[in-house]
């Protein structure tokens, strides 16, 4: 009898412990940086972000892709390409409506190329489709033409890129055999680029940016203008928004309740104001000019 109300008040001390956990994730509200390492897709780092965290949390078989009756909700911003690494921000709770505002701030990359030889992703991963010779390329004529690329310059996005065309990314496309026409070039803003290696056939410059742009389009462009052809073999981002790697990115070990609660930047408290401005919101939208410039955080 004895042993049955021990291994009842057992269990019963276990479910709340259980319950409180997931009462704690629920209540995270804001965002926080994670380090995405090579070869897997955002989505999957996200993925093995949440069911590691809804597993602690007492979330029995846990399946992160399945969105309905999810008990957390979670996304990140500024997707990464697979076989790059580096700072991931993730948003929880009502910081996932945080991102697009938190993340207006530059990015920062490093890459590392290789002069040579093209490749129809742009980088490593895909199939080389042109060979050139670099050896009439110095330090200094590249670095020279790094000014080229600085500042507001028009840049047309890879073919292999999260970009969609009638619904469906474009990379996917391209994957299932379909033509794809490359998309216009657009306006992006490079606020300093710097070579730190030059080692011929491999370089490593450093990027910072705003947003849309793509250091793969860089390399490839970079190359073109020194009358040869390159890709990205290694490329790390090393800051989004106010978040930096060496700072702030939890790697997968820390992927926890205890160091996310420490790294969490929470989500600010609606004002008033701004409580107002959601209640009218289905009254008045705002024209363009009224809404320039303007950041409205409802959470």
């Amino acid at each position: 009898m004895a042993m049955a109300s021990s291994s009842r008040a057992a269990i019963a001390i276990s479910m709340a412990v259980q319950n409180s956990s997931l009462s704690k994730l629920q209540s995270f509200n804001g965002i926080f940086a994670i380090y995405k390492k090579q070869g897997p897709t955002s989505a999957d780092v996200l993925n093995t972000l949440k069911k590691a965290l809804l597993k602690e949390a007492g979330v029995a078989n846990p399946n992160p892709r399945k969105r309905n009756k999810q008990p957390l909700k979670i996304g990140h911003g500024g997707t990464l390409d697979s076989n790059a690494s580096g700072v991931l921000v993730v948003g929880i709770g009502e910081g996932t409506k945080m991102l697009t505002t938190m993340l207006a701030g530059s990015k920062k990359y490093r890459a590392i190329g290789e002069l040579g030889k093209a490749t129809d992703s742009l980088d490593v991963t895909g199939n080389v489709i042109e060979e050139k010779s670099y050896d009439h390329i110095t330090k200094e004529a590249f670095e020279e033409k790094l000014k080229q690329f600085t500042g507001e310059i028009m840049q047309v996005p890879p073919l292999y890129s999260a970009l969609k065309k009638d619904g469906k990314r474009m990379s996917v496309l391209l994957k299932q055999g379909q033509e794809v026409e490359a998309k216009p070039a657009r306006p992006v803003t490079v606020y300093s680029l710097s070579l730190q290696d030059f080692s011929p056939p491999y370089f490593t410059i450093d990027v910072e940016c705003g947003g849309g742009f793509y250091v793969r389009s860089l390399v490839d462009d970079l190359a073109k203008a020194l009358c040869s052809c390159a890709h990205i073999k290694e490329l790390t981002r090393t800051k989004q928004g106010q978040f930096t790697l060496e700072e702030h990115a939890l790697k997968e070990d820390r992927w926890t309740l205890t160091d996310i609660t420490q790294a969490l930047q929470p989500c600010p408290k609606p004002s008033g104001q701004h409580k107002n401005v959601k209640k009218a919101k289905s009254k008045h939208m705002p024209t363009p000019s009224e809404s320039k410039g303007e950041i409205i955080l409802i959470c």
